[in-house]
């Protein structure tokens, strides 16, 4: 069954490397996000995501995202099961 949540993702800016290996990471779990708001600061990137997937595919996808230098990522999930 599939799950809803919130993927919370810190970026600092050293480089623009991180952000073009997480822009492929999203691109490769664009079936499972149902929105996306991002927050330019001077420093660091936050970016909000809306998740719906099974348990698997979204903990590979936090999973891939917080094996990125640089990048900082939380997710919560709630009980609630959709189908």
């Amino acid at each position: 069954m599939k799950r809803i949540g919130v993927v919370g993702i810190v970026i600092s800016k050293k480089d623009g490397a991180p952000v073009i290996e997480m822009q492929r990471i999203l691109s490769d779990f664009a079936d499972i996000i149902i929105g996306r708001m991002g927050v330019p600061r001077e420093r660091l990137n936050a970016i909000a995501l809306i998740v719906e997937g099974e348990q698997e595919r979204l903990s590979a996808l936090t999973g891939r995202l917080g094996r990125l230098e640089s990048v900082s990522v939380k997710s919560a999930l709630t009980s609630a099961e959709v189908e």
